[in-house]
C-alpha cells in the first residue's frame, strides 16, 4: 500500500556481488524505521531509513544473501500463470467462492443464482466476453468496496472519502488526503475477510498518514486479526486468476505496506 504525503522517497539502482553472483537491485530510502528486502517480478529491492550509510545497506543485504539468491533463481525459473480462458462453464473466484461463467447470445451481461447455491455470470458472445467479464467484476467490486469503506469510516468516526478502483501491479490499495482511497479491483477474488483488512488498512491512513506504531494501533482497533490477514494476503497473490484483457493482471508480488 502506498501513502501520499510530504515525506521524501529516494530510489536508485545499485549492484553488489553475493557469493560470486552479481545482483542488481533498487535501493529505496524513505522515512521508514526498519530495513526490508523484497523480491518480486521487478527484481530485488531493499528499503531502508533515509540516512542509512551505503555500507550498512550492503551489510544487511549480504546477511540475507543466500535467501536473496534463492528467491531470484526461483522467480526466474517460475512459469507465469496462464490467462483465464473465458469459455462456457469456466470458473473464477468471487469473494473466495467459485463463480461459474456462462456464455449466451446477445449483448447483455447478467448475474443470476446457480443451481448449487452459488452465482453465475452470463456473458454475451456478441462482444468480447473477456472485457465483459472484466467490466462486470470491476462494477461489482466498486459497489462492494464502497459499502465496506463506509462501514470502517463509520467505526472510526471519519468522513467517507472518494473511492476509486486501482489496477496497480504491486499494490493492493493506497490512500491520499487529496484523492481519497484506491482499492485494487482484483481483491474481489479474495475472501471478504481479507478484503476487509485492506479496507481497514487504508481507512486507518485517514487518521495516520504513515506506518508508525500509532497507525498500527488504529488498524488494531478496526481489524484485530490484521497480522493473520496480512500474512494470508502475501500468499494470495500467486493464486489470483489472470484475465488477459485487464491491465495490472500479472502475477507479481503484492505489498501491504511501505
Amino acid at each position: 500500500m502506498t501513502v501520499s504525503g510530504r515525506t521524501a522517497v529516494q530510489e536508485q539502482a545499485h549492484s553488489l556481488v553475493i557469493e560470486g553472483t552479481r545482483v542488481d537491485l533498487v535501493l529505496r530510502r524513505s522515512a521508514r524505521r526498519s530495513f526490508a528486502l523484497q523480491v518480486d517480478h521487478r527484481g530485488a529491492r531493499v528499503a531502508v531509513p533515509l540516512r542509512t550509510p551505503l555500507g550498512e545497506v550492503e551489510r544487511f543485504v549480504h546477511s540475507h544473501g543466500r535467501w536473496l539468491i534463492e528467491r531470484l533463481r526461483a522467480r526466474a525459473a517460475a512459469s507465469p500463470a496462464p490467462a483465464l480462458e473465458v469459455v462456457d462453464g469456466a470458473r473464477v473466484a468471487l469473494f473466495g467462492e467459485p463463480l461459474t461463467l456462462r456464455l449466451h447470445e446477445g449483448r447483455s451481461t447478467r448475474w443470476r443464482p446457480s443451481a448449487d447455491g452459488g452465482e453465475e455470470l452470463l456473458l454475451p458472445t456478441a462482444v468480447d466476453p473477456q472485457r465483459a467479464l472484466l467490466r462486470a467484476l470491476q462494477a461489482r467490486a466498486l459497489t462492494w468496496y464502497r459499502g465496506r469503506v463506509e462501514e470502517y469510516c463509520h467505526r472510526l468516526g471519519v468522513p467517507v472519502p472518494p473511492l476509486r478502483l486501482s489496477s496497480a501491479r504491486t499494490r493492493w490499495g493506497s490512500c491520499s488526503r487529496r484523492s481519497g482511497i484506491r482499492l485494487h479491483w482484483r481483491l474481489i477474488h479474495l475472501p471478504p475477510a481479507l478484503i476487509d483488512y485492506v479496507v481497514a488498512h487504508e481507512v486507518a491512513h485517514l487518521v495516520e498518514m504513515n506506518h508508525s506504531p500509532r497507525f498500527w494501533a488504529v488498524v488494531e482497533r478496526l481489524y484485530p486479526d490484521w497480522r493473520v490477514a496480512r500474512t494470508a494476503l502475501r500468499r494470495a497473490s500467486a493464486s489470483l486468476p489472470v484475465i488477459a484483457a485487464a491491465p495490472g493482471s500479472d502475477t507479481g508480488s503484492f505489498e501491504q505496506e511501505d
